[in-house]
């Protein structure tokens, strides 16, 4: 009963935060206003107090049932069952009272923050206090942006843009005005107070990126200097800043984001209210005495909490110094020693943490339990050793196990401080001081039952806790440690009955300790699988291999000899600069072995892509549940019936064909790069045999080369393994074909690959034709198609060896995407036909390459959603042209025509026009027409008329200006 309404209370509260946007509820209820968040607490916490006291009643012990045997004949039976079911009901009204409260709870948090957000987007000037230390620093070489958390007041609207020698005399005036109100009166009268009072605070997210080089020649000063100063803020200090302020992203829009990653819920887990550009920054920071005057009621724990943040400020900038001088090689790993130390993740770039999620030792860099348990157990063993040594009468009064407590809680709250108080390293800390006061006790309480009550405090007291994927994996891991390790200590005490005779016990205990270890591990990422998948939507195989010497190494070397360097910092630095130089290269060479595993050929398949739905997660569940009760309660043979099950579901997610051609519109995050998904049955296809479906990749960029546009900072690695995420999620591991529509060089980057291996010739290339070689490196490709002059192809081949370190070819059929050119499937349902396209002609404004997918049954059209692939929903129609009224994108006819318009010049359709005709463009036998392109596309309205287009859909979701006339006659049409 214990552990279901700990999941009941839970379940409730996050199905309450996740219905909250979407329910109009009153901020001024009258029920929610009586009460708030701390009252809400302590209410439920006595509550519960009563119910564990209750329980306590229902499950008599045996001294309890040996008493009632022997004076049954003084309390009758009926009075005894009465007495029971007096207390069961009352447990369960107060169980019933606990959910209720619990969904209360989050109600009311959930207004608060709904109280307090940015509304909509404004340009103000505002006093900015930075807290805690920077998601990352400002690095223009590195092209890596400035995050950090702050409280804004002062804030006022920004009438004009202000320059820095502005702002530093708007901070003067300021602490010249504090001054005086304090020396004047300082109890009755502060008009900074008084003004902050009348205007709203929140707390945001600062944003600072680095500025293109080519808009230095628009003749604007450069603005590196000002924000490379931003690096030099140090928790607590104010200055003025002018910023664009906006509110967080809904919820509604993470289905845009390539990743799937919903920052949403992040930052709303983080209590932040809005986010903000930084438009310009002053220098004068304003002193502590006048940021002390504005200072809350409970100052002294916040300015105990800032000097804590500040020391990790320091520290950091102690590893931050010489950075430009070191290797890549040796900024990662200093930078993951700093993450190991405090938990600050500021210096890794995006290549490390990809890494780690690759190696599936993300887990690592978090500072999780252990951290906190060595430091406590180092710190209480020389106290306890102190006091053996020199005041041993010390434990007359004080036992010395109590004496070793307090010093562990101590160490672990203060680290758990310096370290940002994140989820794990919380928990590790409440549950020392928990498990302390239930020895205190002398109760019969179990461990797992601790874990569970902090894991409902810890959502009582802040419900927004329930969205950080470091809640559910903390918890939930320990508990699984403490469930196995519940049942290994039965079957090493059975094993060491039975080997005490053997003479090799040393070799019989190395082999029982390394299977247990591997047993452990196998066993954590089984049972972690499902919440993984649910949480991050794949999940990296290599773990289970890499984990089985990661975690001795991070545990036993890498992480006590960090803690012990950063205890000799405070004494002497040189000492500890020397411990850190051995742990940086040890971890320097553990990131070198960790490429080379993961670069390996023969096991490129390390993501496990599977889409977690509420069925799985029912079966998990329900496969859970005879293992979480009682042992002999149930037969846990019963769990067999829903792992089958949802071993068949997941067969079948990945091996089902599509019975109608399907589009997935597969977002990029670059507006002006489309990549979009053919799938369909293969019929006798042999190449997609594996997963019956014949897929087709097709990639083009848009931007128009008459317009001035902001270059596209997307780079060739990032979108390959956007695609390749995307791939893996839709059950893809082979492409039939992949089809580059775009044909001049207007998209370039610069190829992520070591200089060593880089040739000039490849130094600057293409996005697009670059990201077809990593994606062939990973997966089987059939065909390429790529628009264009086929001089390029000679440096895709060598892109493709430097990437594969091979002189292996390509491995890929390389053909020109020219008009005419046809592919179809054996028995003809399917036919794919180039439009556009002329490379021979010398000028690269018509070699875009215009594709029409027809096939016999409609299209059916999707935008990819990130977090629920298998339920995309259709994309929107922007225009449609027919008599149709319906609005659903699938029709009901018997074939259809879809056109990949790309265009990036009029002279495209311009050269169409003068060469073909309508009759050899249109397909007779299709009976509707869907035009696929993007709203900044060339054509033109009378091209569209003669093509017979029913219904128009854009890749960026805005209307397309040639279709507006042709929307207006269909609209007519369909009247009369």
């Amino acid at each position: 009963m214990y552990w279901l309404i700990v999941g009941l209370i839970l379940i409730v509260m996050i199905g309450v935060l996740a219905v909250a946007g979407s329910i109009p509820m009153s901020l001024d209820s009258s029920l929610l206003g009586l009460t708030n968040n701390v009252s809400l607490f302590l209410f439920l916490t006595i509550l519960s107090i009563i119910l564990v006291i209750v329980l306590q009643f229902t499950t008599p012990s045996a001294n309890h049932l040996e008493s009632s045997q022997t004076s049954s004949h003084i309390l009758p039976r009926r009075s005894t069952r009465f007495f029971c079911i007096i207390t069961y009901t009352l447990a369960v009204m107060l169980a019933t009272g606990l959910v209720i409260g619990s969904a209360l709870q989050a109600i009311s948090s959930y207004q608060q923050a709904k109280a307090t957000e940015v509304v909509e987007p404004v340009r103000v000037q505002a006093l900015v206090t930075i807290e805690g230390v920077s998601d990352s620093v400002y690095d223009a070489s590195a092209t890596s942006g400035y995050r950090q958390v702050a409280i804004i007041s002062q804030i006022s609207p920004l009438v004009a843009d202000l320059s820095t020698q502005d702002l530093n005399k708007i901070t003067d005036k300021y602490v010249i005005d504090n001054k005086n109100s304090l020396s004047n009166n300082t109890s009755t009268h502060n008009p900074a107070h008084e003004y902050s009072s009348k205007n709203a605070t929140y707390r945001i997210l600062l944003n600072a990126y680095p500025k293109n080089p080519s808009k230095s020649s628009l003749g604007k000063p450069s603005n590196d200097s000002q924000l490379t100063r931003l690096n030099h803020l140090k928790p607590g200090d104010q200055l003025f800043m002018s910023l664009a302020l906006a509110p967080l992203a809904t919820a509604e829009q993470t289905i845009n984001n390539p990743s799937g990653f919903d920052g949403y819920r992040w930052l709303k887990a983080r209590h932040v209210d809005g986010v903000a550009n930084i438009l310009a920054t002053g220098t004068v920071t304003v002193p502590e005495v006048n940021s002390a005057s504005v200072s809350s009621d409970n100052a002294y724990l916040h300015n105990f909490r800032t000097r804590i943040d500040q020391g990790r400020w320091y520290l950091r900038q102690h590893f931050y110094e010489n950075w430009s001088e070191l290797s890549v090689i040796d900024q990662q790993a200093r930078a993951v020693t700093l993450s190991l130390l405090t938990g600050d993740r500021s210096l890794i770039n995006r290549d490390t943490k990809d890494l780690y999620q690759l190696a599936g030792i993300s887990h690592l860099l978090a500072i999780s339990g252990t951290h906190i348990l060595f430091l406590a157990i180092m710190l209480s063993a020389c106290a306890v050793f102190l006091f053996d040594r020199l005041y041993p009468m010390m434990y007359r009064a004080v036992p010395r196990w109590q004496l070793r407590w307090g010093v562990m809680v101590g160490a672990a709250f203060v680290y758990a401080l310096f370290t940002g108080f994140d989820v794990p390293a919380a928990r590790t800390a409440w549950m020392l001081l928990a498990l302390g006061l239930v020895r205190l006790t002398l109760r019969p309480i179990s461990t797992i039952r601790v874990l569970f009550a902090l894991a409902v405090l810890m959502a009582w007291h802040d419900p927004y806790v329930l969205w950080q994927a470091g809640y559910w994996l903390s918890f939930i891991a320990v508990a699984l440690l403490l469930k196995y390790d519940d049942t290994s200590n039965r079957y090493t005490q059975s094993d060491t009955t039975h080997n005490v005779g053997l003479k090799n016990a040393f070799s019989k205990r190395m082999w029982g300790t390394s299977k247990r270890l591997f047993k452990l591990q196998f066993w954590l990422f089984i049972t972690l699988l499902p919440i993984t998948l649910l949480l991050f939507g794949k999940a990296s195989l290599w773990g289970l291999i890499i984990n089985l010497f990661a975690i001795g190494l991070f545990g036993w070397v890498i992480v006590p000899l960090n803690l012990l360097a950063g205890l000799c910092y405070l004494l002497s630095p040189t000492i500890a600069d020397s411990i850190w130089t051995l742990v940086i290269t040890i971890v320097a060479h553990l990131h070198e072995l960790i490429i080379w595993l993961t670069s390996l050929p023969s096991l490129s398949k390390a993501w496990l892509y599977t889409p977690v739905n509420t069925a799985i997660v029912l079966m998990v569940l329900l496969s859970l549940v005879p293992w979480l009760l009682p042992r002999g309660f149930v037969s846990r043979w019963l769990a067999l019936p829903p792992l089958t099950l949802l071993m068949m579901t997941v067969y079948a997610n990945q091996q089902s064909p599509k019975t109608i051609p399907t589009l997935y519109i597969l977002p990029t995050g670059d507006r002006y790069v489309s990549a979009a998904l053919l799938q369909y049955s293969n019929g006798s296809n042999e190449r997609a045999s594996k997963n019956k479906n014949t897929n087709w990749l097709f990639l083009a960029h848009h931007r128009p080369t008459d317009l001035r546009t902001m270059p596209s900072k997307l780079t060739s690695d990032k979108l390959s393994e956007i695609i390749e995420q995307q791939l893996g999620s839709l059950s893809v591991d082979a492409l039939e074909g992949i089809i580059v529509q775009s044909g001049d060089a207007g998209l370039t980057t610069t190829l992520n690959i070591d200089d060593k291996h880089t040739t000039p010739d490849i130094r600057q290339s293409e996005v697009l034709p670059m990201s077809v070689a990593q994606l062939a490196a990973r997966i089987p490709i059939g065909q390429y198609w790529q628009a264009g002059r086929s001089d390029r192809w000679g440096s895709l081949q060598q892109a493709y060896q430097t990437i594969n370190h091979s002189e292996g070819k390509l491995g890929v059929n390389t053909q020109p995407c020219e008009q005419g050119k046809t592919w179809q499937l054996p028995n003809g349902e399917l036919t794919i036909q180039a439009l556009t396209g002329w490379s021979k002609v010398g000028d690269a404004s018509v070699w875009d390459c215009t594709i029409a997918l027809d096939t016999s049954l409609p299209i059916q059209i999707l935008k990819y959603d990130a977090s629920q692939p298998l339920k995309s929903l259709p994309s929107t129609i922007q225009t449609r042209i027919s008599n149709d009224h319906s609005t659903v994108q699938q029709i009901d006819d018997s074939s259809s025509r879809l056109i990949l318009n790309t265009d990036t010049h009029q002279h495209v359709w311009q050269m169409w026009s003068l060469l073909c005709s309508a009759d050899a463009f249109n397909n007779q036998n299709s009976s509707n027409t869907t035009w696929l392109g993007h709203s900044e596309s060339q054509i033109t309205t009378e091209i569209l008329k003669h093509q017979g287009v029913d219904a128009i859909i854009t890749y960026d979701e805005k209307g397309l200006e040639a279709a507006l006339p042709l929307g207006e006659i269909g609209n007519e049409s369909s009247q009369k």
